[in-house]
């Protein structure tokens, strides 16, 4: 399977008003595995990567290396040796034209390995523009000769060497598209204004471990100093922040306790802060995080920014916890501007959220006065009752599983293909803190659901 859109294999029942309590463990991160995958293509010794989730993505990222000539050996549920000796091919199929944003990452290891590529552009979801701009401009610094089709980049070079790139927006996307070209370029890249999410750590550590020579600095500068060849390597993947986030909000909107296996405080901070403010209260084991509600929920103000801010896919869980949250509380979102949408099946549900084209936080950002609804207003707390719901992207998929948790009555889930697309057997590890949710064929008249 190419694409993970398409069509769902199953939808979602979920009967409300059960708190989550229990156990649950951590995947890997997503958007780290992703990334750590790409960076294989570096060198033809072989890589294994641990704490890989089993998700669609990861599936369609192995889809994408085995064209290229990787050979994938799994060695136990979550460890994957992949090795590529040679590029047996330097064009991916345009059928991964608008799947996700791998594609554009693997040029500059392709350009490394063979000295051309030709790639589709990025899809994923459906939540804003999200150019490749800064990408290709600086890949053209560091030497690449690009040409730019309706769905596909073709890129060429003779040999890429250093150079000095200022991001406009510390991008997390440019920057480890950076990365990945400067590690084996000729002489010593600047990447100024660069993302420094802990997912981008990850990946420099991995780097590291290759054999790469990559300096991070105090003021969001990463300098790398290009190496001849890479090695390969070993490396545990870290633990996925946004599923540790989602479980938390779950567990306080149900007014539940729940222990994530495997999370670490450092790669949530901000996202604590904002929970403890609201009413929700974690604490630390050797295991992980334990979270549950510690008293009445209250209103809060959020902005969204670049790490260490609060991340943008945390927004959607507290959106829903916020639905149950006394007072008015403002979300202003700064990273996509087309990131709240999934905000209409909430209202239908009983939620009160208004959209704002204003920037509401408490600075202007990018989006000011350019006529986007970036900024939500929730007023609460509201009961919300069970509906029919079709999940439009990833991060709304978990917030409508968490607001059908907490409605009344029985919700139907469609679009279940996006949640999965990132989320690692959300129904397994739902039911194992006493969520009543079951699975049911796509393709079966759906039954009537508490709204009638």
């Amino acid at each position: 399977m190419i694409t993970p859109a398409g069509s769902d294999e199953h939808w979602y029942t979920i009967v409300g008003g059960a708190p989550l309590t229990g156990s649950v463990e951590v995947s890997g991160a997503k958007n780290s595995v992703t990334k750590l995958l790409v960076a294989t293509l570096l060198t033809a010794e072989p890589c294994t990567l641990s704490r890989v989730p089993r998700i669609v993505e990861v599936d369609v990222v192995l889809g994408m290396l085995a064209e290229l000539g990787t050979q994938v050996e799994w060695l136990d549920a979550h460890t994957v040796r992949v090795t590529t000796p040679q590029i047996v091919d330097a064009s991916l199929a345009e059928a991964y034209s608008g799947v996700n944003r791998i594609p554009i990452l693997m040029m500059g290891p392709l350009l490394h390995r063979v000295g051309e590529a030709v790639v589709p552009l990025p899809g994923g979801c459906r939540i804003g523009k999200r150019p490749v701009d800064f990408h290709l401009r600086g890949l053209r610094a560091m030497g690449a000769e690009i040409t730019e089709q309706l769905r596909s980049v073709e890129v060429k070079t003779l040999g890429l060497h250093g150079a000095h790139v200022t991001l406009p927006f510390p991008s997390v996307g440019a920057t480890e598209n950076l990365l990945l070209a400067a590690v084996r370029a000729k002489g010593t890249t600047v990447i100024s204004n660069a993302a420094v999410e802990p997912e981008i750590i990850d990946l420099i550590l991995f780097l590291q471990q290759m054999g790469a020579l990559v300096d991070v600095e105090v003021d969001r500068t990463i300098v790398v100093q290009g190496v001849e060849a890479l090695r390969g390597a070993s490396h545990t993947a870290i633990p996925d922040r946004i599923e540790v986030a989602s479980f938390a909000a779950a567990a306080v909107a149900t007014n539940g306790r729940v222990d994530v296996v495997g999370a670490r405080q450092e790669h949530v901070a901000t996202f604590l802060n904002h929970l403890r403010r609201l009413g929700g209260e974690f604490e630390v084991s050797p295991h992980g995080l334990t979270f549950r509600r510690a008293r009445e929920l209250t209103a809060t103000h959020v902005q969204t920014d670049v790490h260490p801010g609060y991340m943008t896919d945390w927004q959607q869980p507290l959106t829903v916890l916020l639905t149950q949250a006394r007072g008015v509380s403002v979300i202003h979102e700064t990273i996509y501007e087309d990131r709240f949408g999934y905000t209409r099946q909430l209202n239908e549900m009983g939620a009160d959220i208004a959209l704002s084209t204003i920037c509401l936080g408490g600075k202007a950002c990018r989006f000011a006065s350019r006529d986007f609804e970036h900024s939500a207003v929730v007023s609460g707390p509201t009961p919300l009752r069970g509906i029919d719901l079709e999940i439009p992207d990833l991060r709304a998929g978990f917030a409508y599983v968490m607001a059908a948790l907490v409605a009344e009555g029985t919700s139907l889930i469609r679009g279940t293909r996006f949640l999965e697309r990132g989320y690692e057997d959300p129904v397994g590890k739902l039911r194992s803190v006493g969520a009543l949710i079951e699975t049911r064929p796509a393709d079966v008249a759906p039954a009537a659901t508490a709204n009638g």
